[in-house]
């Protein structure tokens, strides 16, 4: 029992890990038109983290969802206290050399407390994660367009995502992020905070989709598999 269990499941962590953007806010840098005909790079995520829509939900979602976040709020320090003296028990019974088999007892307890804990927060805190995918999803369906919309205005054939890796380097002058963002703006002012109801996100959908084709196919399958033939004897 090296590693000890941890007690938190911290009031400012539940807040701050469902608030925080799912893709970092970078400072987009100044358009300036690229120096080699026609090439650009771009940041998708710093595109989207500060296109308006983007930046308005965020300011927005806590006051919209604020019951729910004092709801985590709440209960996350309810169970802190709750762990809190078990891992205190914990501790001073290691050091005072309690039986092994008693300590992962405790510590079999302990987990299982924070596992319930876990998700018993997801649940309160749902709604919050749905509308930061919603708002999300919102920006990149529009994301494609903007960028076509940038680098026609640029005069630009071939844009390098520099967020994923393919940019080693690159001046910032073939920088058309903050032009993506000027598109994004004018094809979407503001997002829709709250999800309609049964709204899944694109990924969710998608695995349903697959599973229900799946499903009809092994169906169709099954549907056009005609019974074997018992072949009768013939009579003499």
């Amino acid at each position: 029992m090296n590693n000890m269990p941890k007690t938190a499941i911290r009031s400012a962590l539940v807040a701050g890990l469902f608030l925080t953007a799912s893709v970092p806010s970078m400072a987009a840098p100044a358009a300036v038109a690229p120096v080699a005909q026609g090439v650009a790079v771009v940041s998708l995520p710093a595109a989207i983290a500060n296109s308006n829509a983007f930046k308005v939900a965020e300011q927005q979602r806590p006051v919209t969802y604020k019951p729910q976040i004092d709801q985590a709020n709440t209960r996350s320090a309810q169970i802190q206290a709750q762990i809190k003296p078990l891992v205190d028990k914990l501790q001073a019974d290691q050091k005072a050399g309690v039986a092994t088999e008693a300590l992962q007892k405790q510590y079999g307890q302990i987990q299982e407390i924070q596992q319930a804990a876990q998700s018993e927060l997801a649940q309160i805190i749902q709604p919050v994660k749905l509308s930061q995918a919603y708002v999300q999803e919102q920006i990149e369906d529009l994301l494609d367009k903007a960028v076509q919309a940038a680098a026609k205005k640029k005069n630009t054939t071939l844009i390098l995502d520099a967020s994923a890796g393919a940019v080693v380097f690159a001046d910032a002058k073939y920088n058309i992020t903050q032009d993506v963002i000027n598109e994004l703006n004018t094809l979407l002012p503001s997002a829709q905070l709250v999800p309609p109801p049964g709204w899944l996100p694109r990924e969710m959908r998608e695995q349903q989709q697959a599973a229900a084709a799946a499903q009809a196919g092994q169906s169709g399958t099954t549907a056009a598999t005609p019974p074997a033939t018992v072949q009768q004897p013939t009579g003499r």
